[in-house]
């Protein structure tokens, strides 16, 4: 066997707008609501046998509205949540920072923030992942772009932002109505 059949192809997905309905700034669990279907989406894809990681643009904590233990609650949430439809996802990764309305150390310019792809590289590494069998599946162009920076297959959902830029993809993207569409597309090889 060689190394690279030992590689685990992953589905990344961005939160907000993907697996939950977009709030400004979520971070409480409270209000938080998943899209109808991501259960049954989150569910499909890991008994296809793809790991299922969360990668999330955090900007409220670098903006001082809320502080990383408030996402990592809200992910504890969105554990517990998953697993009262038998599903789960096998990793959260947050960006905090953000270049330019970031407070203290979070102003920075960093390699996590999509559209960079640090997230996903380093997902990468902690799971072994095959990055060229993975996918992101997203509703912004930046999700688009960490993907196709990291060497992966991106999908844009029309939920959240999606729809505004569904048009802003570039030639070839898959585009999906929601995350229980494009997982069938994923498993069936269709995008």
């Amino acid at each position: 066997m060689t190394e690279n059949e030992n590689l685990k192809r992953a589905v990344f997905l961005d939160r907000d707008g993907t697996i939950n309905v977009e709030k400004e700034y979520l971070h409480l669990p409270e209000d938080f609501e998943f899209i109808p279907g991501v259960p049954e989406a989150i569910r499909l894809l890991r008994t296809a046998g793809f790991r299922v990681i969360v990668v999330t643009n955090q900007s409220g904590v670098a903006r001082g509205y809320y502080d990383e233990q408030a996402v990592e609650e809200l992910h504890r949430h969105l554990d517990r949540e998953l697993a009262r439809y038998g599903a789960a996802v096998d990793a959260c990764y947050f960006c905090p920072h953000h270049p330019l309305d970031g407070i203290g150390a979070y102003r920075t310019e960093c390699d996590c923030r999509k559209p960079l792809p640090g997230m996903l590289l380093r997902a990468a590494r902690d799971f072994g992942l095959d990055l060229g069998g993975s996918y992101i599946v997203g509703d912004k162009l930046a999700d688009v772009e960490a993907g196709l920076a990291a060497g992966c297959r991106p999908v844009l959902v029309r939920t959240g932002y999606g729809e505004r830029d569904a048009g802003k993809v570039p030639e070839g993207v898959a585009v999906c109505d929601d995350l229980l569409a494009a997982a069938e597309a994923i498993v069936t090889r269709r995008v």
